[in-house]
């Protein structure tokens, strides 16, 4: 459950758990929306499956959990605890440099959540995730916004001490799930200039959760959601990304 703080200025939590700005809420049942049962869905960087077996909020692991809703859930990612995620139907470890191991548009649906401000070439794996979906499929992304002032401090922080950090900020966030970041596919402007409007519907969703980096102070709480509140568009914490590969004609 949200802690104290948390629940101090978002009091419905106490009715379900989830506040009405939380953005893993948002973004997957907008990916729930867009699978169905004989749908193959790949999750790109599925990681050990933290979300699917560690949220404390049923609702919120209810709309993670694919696996058993679609046809295939196939999870790919650099690091090996991916075999270990029993949320997902099949896993492969890749490389970072390497093609995705899965045949030609025989993927309906992607799923890529917090993954995309890692990309180190994200030209490349645009490529390969163009390469594996099917027309007519959709990518779903959600990231940091390299604008929003969490991606900017986190920029500021020598990667020595940005996990440390990360860690007192967020107390339930694992070290095994503090990753570099490098945020190259991370604007509006880099999703459109990667997904054009040639070959691609693109829906850009701007989006402010509750705090995540305030290290337990209601004061810090209070004061990162008056930022949040003043803060246009452009300049919002998290984006969410939805692509749709275009039928050929």
């Amino acid at each position: 459950m949200a802690d104290a703080v948390g629940t101090h200025f978002f009091p419905e939590i106490a009715a379900g758990g989830f506040s009405r700005v939380d953005g893993t809420v948002q973004f997957w049942q907008r990916v729930g929306a867009l699978i169905r049962p004989d749908s193959v869905v790949l999750d790109f960087g599925a990681g050990r499956g933290a979300g699917q077996s560690e949220d404390s909020v049923a609702y919120r692991r209810s709309l993670l959990s694919l696996k058993g809703r679609v046809r295939e859930l196939i999870g790919v990612d650099v690091d090996s605890a991916v075999t270990t995620n029993n949320a997902l139907d099949r896993a492969f470890v890749i490389k970072p440099d390497e093609a995705l191991p899965i045949p030609d548009q025989s993927i309906d649906v992607i799923v890529s959540d917090f993954v995309f401000e890692h990309l180190q070439d994200p030209a490349r794996v645009v490529r390969e995730l163009d390469r594996v979906l099917r027309p007519g499929g959709w990518i779903c992304a959600r990231t940091p916004n390299r604008y929003g002032y969490i991606a900017l401090a986190n920029r500021m922080i020598p990667d020595q001490w940005s996990a440390r950090i990360i860690q007192s900020a967020q107390d339930n966030r694992k070290s095994e799930d503090v990753f570099p970041a490098v945020y190259l596919l991370n604007t509006a402007g880099a999703f459109k200039r990667h997904f054009p409007a040639s070959r691609y519907d693109l829906y850009v969703i701007p989006w402010d959760a509750e705090p995540a980096y305030y290290f337990g102070s209601k004061l810090l709480y209070s004061l990162f959601l008056a930022v949040q509140h003043c803060t246009p568009a452009p300049f919002k914490t998290v984006l969410m990304a939805f692509v749709r590969k275009r039928p050929v004609p």
